[in-house]
C-alpha cells in the first residue's frame, strides 16, 4: 500500500505542473514552473554558492524573494538544477509582457526569442547576465563571477 503522504506529495506536484501549463501567455506562473536549460560560460556566484562554468537546469519557484526593492515589481527565487539535484539559488527579476517595453537590452544583440534564453557576460566581465524568454515573460539573472 502506498502510504498516503506519498499521493499526496505527487497530487501536489501533478497539480503544480497543470496550474504551470494552463498559464496564458504573457503572464507570470504563480506556482513552480521550469524556465529551461542555460549554459554558464564560467563560475559564478549565486546567493553566495559558486556555480561552476556548465549546463544547468533553471526552475522558477512560488517563493517571493524579501524584502521587496522599490520600484521592481516581482523577483522571486530560482534554483540552478544539475542532475536533478538543486546545486544553487538566485533571485530572478520577471518582466512580464505588458511592462516588456520598459526593458533595454544593453547588452550585445536583441532579446532572446521566445522559448530561449541567452547568456552573456556584460559590463566589462562584471557580471554574467542570464536572459530567459519563457512563454512571453522574460526573467533576469546578474550573477557576478565567481573568486579565484
Amino acid at each position: 500500500m502506498t502510504p498516503r503522504w506519498l499521493v499526496g506529495t505527487a497530487v501536489a506536484a501533478l497539480l503544480s505542473v497543470g496550474a504551470a501549463a494552463q498559464t496564458p501567455q504573457g503572464q507570470v506562473p504563480s506556482g513552480e514552473t521550469s524556465l529551461g536549460s542555460v549554459t554558464l560560460p564560467r563560475a559564478v556566484m549565486a546567493n553566495g554558492q559558486t556555480l561552476r562554468a556548465g549546463a544547468y537546469q533553471v526552475r522558477l519557484t512560488a517563493e517571493a524573494a524579501q524584502p521587496t526593492v522599490p520600484g521592481i515589481q516581482m523577483e522571486r527565487w530560482v534554483e540552478f538544477l544539475r542532475g536533478g539535484k538543486v546545486v544553487g539559488r538566485e533571485v530572478v527579476s520577471i518582466i512580464p509582457r505588458d511592462e516588456e517595453k520598459d526593458l533595454h537590452s544593453g547588452g550585445k544583440g536583441p532579446r532572446p526569442a521566445a522559448g530561449t534564453a541567452r547568456v552573456e557576460t556584460l559590463k566589462g566581465d562584471d557580471y554574467v547576465r542570464v536572459w530567459i524568454n519563457r512563454r512571453g515573460v522574460n526573467y533576469l539573472l546578474h550573477l557576478p563571477p565567481a573568486k579565484g
